[in-house]
């Protein structure tokens, strides 16, 4: 199944890729409201990741497992690109006149989510990280990513995941007792590449990730 949906999708088959986008997009959502706080960037991830999967489609290996991780790479590269367009539109804006006072719905958003305070708090913690700290935590906590997955997602050596991860998970129990959910971490063994790198040029490939 998985090897017909890649061909699939792979081959521009639109049936396969509404297929892709039923089984993955509230995982991208998932992970881009992690990395940005914020219901409405999370949406933008999902359109903007989808749209640069379908761009991209040409260059997914024709072998492989689960386009979970490869969707989920693009995604970490959409969030940048959004945070550097927010960053220019705030400067932008802070050059202009202060507009006048409108009303925020987010406080009442917030509000009807469980442990709204909790989020609060860790959403705070997470700004303190490094943007690399930040994306692991989202990858292999959140999106439940094995070190190799994430290592191929964000193109950097398996070792390089593991000591950020690692030094991430440390901040985040300072602050945060509670910040680091079931104290997870990718599953032993299925943690080393080849070779100790993998690249990703927007995509990445995956499995899970188990309780320690």
């Amino acid at each position: 199944m998985e090897l017909s949906l890649r061909a699939g999708v792979r081959a521009g088959d639109p049936d396969a890729f509404r297929m892709l986008f039923d089984e993955s997009a509230r995982a991208v959502y998932n992970l881009g409201f992690r990395l940005t706080a914020n219901w409405s960037a999370a949406e933008e991830v999902v359109s903007l990741t989808f749209l640069e999967a379908w761009r991209l489609r040409d260059r997914i290996e024709p072998e492989g497992g689960s386009l979970r991780p490869w969707l989920l790479g693009i995604a970490v590269n959409v969030t940048r690109n959004l945070a550097r367009a927010s960053r220019r539109h705030e400067a932008a804006m802070s050059r202009l006149p202060p507009p006048p006072p409108v009303p925020d719905f987010a406080d009442e958003l917030a509000g009807r989510m469980d442990d709204s305070a909790q989020l609060r708090e860790t959403m705070n913690a997470l700004a303190t990280l490094r943007r690399g700290e930040r994306e692991l935590i989202a990858l292999c906590v959140w999106s439940e990513l094995d070190y190799a997955m994430a290592a191929r997602a964000l193109g950097v050596p398996v070792g390089t995941v593991r000591s950020r991860l690692s030094r991430a998970r440390g901040k985040l129990r300072k602050l945060v007792p509670a910040a680091d959910p079931d104290d997870r971490e990718p599953a032993v063994g299925q943690e080393q590449v080849e070779g100790g790198r993998e690249h990703a040029a927007r995509p990445m490939q995956e499995e899970t990730d188990e309780r320690r």
